[in-house]
């Protein structure tokens, strides 16, 4: 995937695509011609860093997407007798505690890829669980790597 197409999936602009692959490569998680994600690595910083990097608090109650615990896969493994979580929009289908998104159009980029939503969700139980929720977000993110990723 180009990076006119990677801004399109993921409803950013190329600036915004050019510079994270920027910064991806200088951190090590891809290679040098921006090809070839470094699988380990990033499954690395996700597991042991996205919550430093990115930290997310719960806020407010709102209408929105679920999201971490309270979205799928995790949401079958997990159950909570405390509200979910969600990233805030008026046409979302669950209330929740809202989480502040990695970034702004998640919405709209996940309607057509429910894998990338998983992934969204994963990544969000990795920024804000506590350590069973971690658990199980990480051992989720690996079957994803095992499943897609070309580790070699």
């Amino acid at each position: 995937m180009n990076g006119k197409q990677l801004a399109a999936s993921l409803v950013v602009s190329e600036a915004v695509v050019s510079i994270a692959m920027d910064r991806c490569r200088m951190a090590g998680l891809v290679d040098a011609e921006k090809k070839r994600v470094n699988v380990l690595a990033l499954r690395d910083f996700l597991v042991y860093g996205i919550r430093y990097c990115f930290p997310a608090q719960p806020g407010g109650l709102s209408r929105g997407v679920p999201t971490a615990s309270s979205a799928q896969p995790l949401n079958r493994t997990l159950s909570s007798n405390s509200e979910g979580f969600v990233w805030k929009d008026p046409k979302g289908s669950e209330r929740g505690q809202t989480i502040v998104p990695l970034y702004e159009n998640v919405s709209a980029a996940i309607k057509n890829d429910a894998d990338f939503y998983a992934l969204l969700a994963i990544v969000d139980s990795l920024r804000i669980g506590k350590t069973r929720e971690r658990e199980a977000a990480a051992d989720e993110l690996e079957k994803y790597i095992n499943r897609y990723a070309v580790t070699e």
